[in-house]
């Protein structure tokens, strides 16, 4: 799947924060042996996983290893999650790069460096610059419901290069139709070794060919059914027309998993009732980074919680 040799030869200073679960010491022991220092974070298995609420790969978990980083002057953070299979990934500022930003950077990466052809599978809940590349480099992509039950069986259908979802994970063509965050680190890597820059050039390559784009998401929690069922009732029930988020006019609604509402700047809100927790999350990408909260604030009060 890849050619360890010269990541392991590049010199480069790595963090790596394993969220005290069962990726630890894989990533220094695939790596080890060459100029490259990998330095281990929450190395140790703890099923308790102190420090953070749950072992996701998303601030404020991320936290410390950042801070790793930023203190050791590291060239990157890969991040895995409590069972490794997903990715977090950090620049060389110890600062987050969120995961809708890793999958353009990853899919990138394998069309422009490596030139691999095949179809992206996407979660409608993950990001647009994956359907600007997919035009830019004539391959189709593939949107799918929220979950890898809907994005493994639509990969092996189209034969597709690359798979993910707006949770950090990434499967690849070649390997298992399932999410693995240790080979997903290693890719960012190899990119990295491969262009010679840092990630926060890598991410302005990926922005140059699709532009900018930002993403935000927050989490409500509703235990109370009668709430759950009225929010889901005004979302229903929801007329777009003339609807505005962030100063952004809504043109369309989808319903394939969710509310997804798609804006006049080709940002999208997303309001959807998790399928495994008493959660209504609400997500938006959007080209408009001032417009982010007031989109956000918006969806909640779509949904009247």
């Amino acid at each position: 799947m890849i050619d360890i040799a010269p990541i392991k030869a590049a010199g480069l200073k790595i963090v790596v924060d394993n969220m005290w679960g069962n990726g630890a010491g894989w990533l220094s022991e695939i790596l080890a042996g060459g100029r490259t220092e990998v330095i281990e974070v929450h190395a140790e298995h703890n099923p308790l996983f102190p420090e953070m609420s749950r072992p996701e790969p998303i601030p404020p978990n991320v936290d410390a290893g950042l801070a790793v980083a930023r203190q050791v002057g590291a060239d990157c953070v890969c991040i895995l999650d409590g069972d490794a299979d997903r990715c977090g990934f950090g620049d060389e500022n110890g600062q987050f790069v969120d995961q809708l930003r890793v999958y353009a950077m990853l899919a990138y990466y394998l069309l422009e460096v490596r030139g691999v052809r095949g179809a992206i599978v996407k979660t409608l809940s993950t990001t647009t610059m994956l359907d600007k590349l997919g035009q830019l480099y004539d391959v189709p992509v593939v949107n799918t419901g929220v979950g890898f039950k809907y994005v493994a069986p639509a990969m092996i259908e189209h034969d597709a290069m690359i798979g993910g979802e707006e949770s950090g994970g990434y499967a690849f063509r070649g390997h298992v139709p399932e999410r693995d965050g240790i080979l997903s680190n290693l890719y960012l890597l190899d990119f990295m070794v491969r262009t010679g820059k840092q990630p926060t050039e890598l991410l302005q390559l990926v922005f140059d060919k699709v532009g900018a784009h930002y993403y935000d998401r927050i989490d409500v929690r509703l235990t109370d059914n009668a709430l759950k069922a009225a929010a889901r009732r005004r979302l229903d029930n929801l007329d777009i027309t003339n609807l505005t988020l962030g100063g952004h006019r809504v043109l369309d609604l989808v319903t394939t998993d969710g509310y997804k509402f798609l804006m006049d700047d080709g940002g999208w809100l997303l309001v959807r009732f998790s399928g495994t927790e008493p959660l209504l999350r609400v997500y938006t990408e959007t080209t408009d980074q001032q417009a982010v909260p007031a989109i956000l604030t918006g969806g909640r009060a779509l949904a009247g919680v």
